[in-house]
């Protein structure tokens, strides 16, 4: 894993805790969305379709903070929407640092640049840049020329001036296994991120383009040929060793929904990022009042396709710390660089 050894050891020792405690269900990383209005369209997108009022309510600094602390979690993504719109952004993120978590800022970069001077270098921050393909592809995602070349410089700046950054790809079935190698070969490389994220898309029912999503099987072949020839060694992903095996289709679990958890304008999302089947007021409702079991492949028809690691990448994380062999695994590869 492409993790830095701090937060691996932190996140280790989290987990260690909640065994301890012998709590069945825990969050790893809160997906926080303290807006929902956008700067970009992109085709794949099912997050920003909502009504003129509720795209232009941003979240007050205190309440998106409280949040992420009612919920323990160590780590936060925080997303939207375009984050970097909120005009107290900066704070929400300088508070859950002073908290040492660890926060991952989602944008689409387009705002980067302008607004970087508010933010300050950290172990416990880094920017991830959303970057689906080289210029012609990504520019297409998005449906907007020049965006990826604005990335691409934010990307150069924000390393320039001492930040994290790291990086969050999603995959089509208009992709083939070179176009993946090519852009993961690229930041990997020539802009040399710390750390990349990678995903299938999921189908958003409210997506504009519902043609363009992958299914399981071909899910699993693109990634195996993607990872072939020591790609998957050389690249730096920030994924378990056992989540780049069920991309790659040489394992298979169940997700863990209420690991990732959303917490939203509306309040606590059910059951996941991905789906959304109402809202809680707290944290506590969300994990006791779900009817967990009611959801996964094979459960939920919306789910029959997903592969995405908001669900997935908790499982193999669970699995690798109840586990010796995967534990040791996953210690030589943080190490060692080695995938």
């Amino acid at each position: 894993m492409a993790m830095p050894l701090r937060q691996t050891i932190k996140i280790a020792t989290y987990l260690a805790e909640q065994k301890l405690r012998k709590r069945e269900k825990f969050p790893l990383i809160v997906e926080l969305e303290p807006l929902f209005a956008c700067n970009l369209a992109c085709e794949g997108c099912g997050k920003i379709q909502h009504p003129a009022g509720v795209l232009k309510q941003r979240m007050p600094v205190a309440q998106a903070v409280g949040a992420v602390l009612e919920s323990g979690a160590p780590m936060v993504s925080i997303a939207g929407g375009e984050p970097l719109m909120h005009p107290q952004i900066d704070e929400i993120v300088r508070q859950l640092v002073a908290k040492k978590k660890y926060v991952f800022l989602c944008t689409n970069a387009m705002l980067m640049r302008k607004k970087m001077e508010k933010f300050t270098p950290s172990p416990y921050f880094a920017f991830a840049v959303h970057i689906d393909g080289l210029r012609e592809r990504h520019d297409e995602s998005v449906a907007k020329e020049g965006v990826f070349d604005e990335a691409v410089a934010a990307i150069k700046e924000a390393k320039r001036r001492g930040f994290r950054v790291t990086t969050n790809s999603t995959f089509f079935n208009t992709d083939t296994p070179q176009t993946i190698i090519e852009v993961l070969n690229y930041l990997n490389d020539e802009l040399k991120v710390d750390e990349m994220m990678i995903s299938p898309a999921y189908a958003y029912e409210k997506a504009p383009d519902q043609e363009h999503f992958l299914g399981v099987e071909q899910t699993r072949e693109l990634f195996k040929k993607s990872f072939a020839g020591g790609n998957r060694a050389r690249w730096r992903l920030n994924h378990s060793p056992l989540f780049l095996d069920f991309l790659e289709g040489k394992a298979d679990f169940a997700c863990t929904a209420w690991a990732i958890p959303n917490y939203s304008l509306f309040g606590w999302q059910r059951p996941c990022y991905l789906m959304s089947d109402g809202y809680v007021p707290t944290y506590r409702e969300l994990i006791e009042e779900t009817d967990w079991d009611k959801y996964g492949r094979g459960k939920d028809p919306r789910c029959a396709n997903c592969m995405a690691h908001c669900g997935y990448e908790p499982t193999a994380v669970l699995a690798t710390m109840g586990s010796l062999k995967e534990s040791l695994r996953a210690a030589r590869e943080t190490i060692g660089g080695n995938r």
